[in-house]
């Protein structure tokens, strides 16, 4: 019974630990896209993650103004270190230090293409119920996809009122997913357990 309430507590803060590495890649793309940095929730989610990347600025800054590579070194160092604590107090003793550095990588890579694919189900569900929607939430997603939407346009443009390039892009989020992030989650042994939500 103890030892499946641990077990449940150690889920849930892998989870916790995740939902915030989701934050962090968030404001990364956020930057990456340059989506409007003082929409309301752009400013709640730097709020939120400003304390773990601020010790990382100093040192790390954006590079070539886009990539803000203070906010990838915290999500990596967060999800190494939650890795190597979760499996420490989980009873498998120290883990490789290789396979927990892939594990975070792998972390990154599934928060990412997580947060794409979830950004293009909404995209998609907007442009039917409400394809002028001027909510910031709308046109922050909007701001988001439309760096990884625009170059699959230019190759497969509208059809009429159809566009099939949402189709395009959730099939190569998939096979990154199943490709990258599954080969990454394979050769990081025991830290894979870890990866995803």
């Amino acid at each position: 019974m103890g030892s499946q309430l641990g077990s449940a507590g150690l889920l849930l803060v892998n989870t916790l630990i995740n939902i915030y590495l989701f934050l962090l890649m968030l404001r990364f793309l956020l930057q990456a896209s340059r989506a409007d940095y003082y929409n309301p929730i752009s400013q709640s989610v730097v709020k939120v993650t400003q304390p773990v990347v601020r010790p990382f600025q100093s040192f790390l800054g954006p590079v070539m103004g886009r990539f803000d590579l203070a906010t990838l070194a915290a999500g990596f160092v967060i999800k190494a270190v939650s890795i190597l604590v979760i499996l420490q107090i989980a009873g498998f003793g120290m883990a490789p230090l290789v396979g927990v550095a892939i594990g975070a990588l792998a972390g990154l890579a599934n928060a990412i293409l997580k947060i794409y694919f979830l950004a293009l189900i909404v995209m998609i569900i907007l442009s039917w119920v409400a394809p002028n929607a001027s909510h910031p939430g709308a046109l922050l997603v909007m701001q988001l996809v439309e760096p990884i939407m625009a170059p699959v346009r230019k190759v497969i443009p509208p059809l009429g009122m159809i566009d099939l390039s949402p189709i395009v892009v959730f099939i190569a989020i998939s096979i990154l997913d199943g490709l990258v992030v599954g080969s990454l989650t394979r050769a990081a042994g025991i830290s894979g357990a870890l990866v995803g939500l």
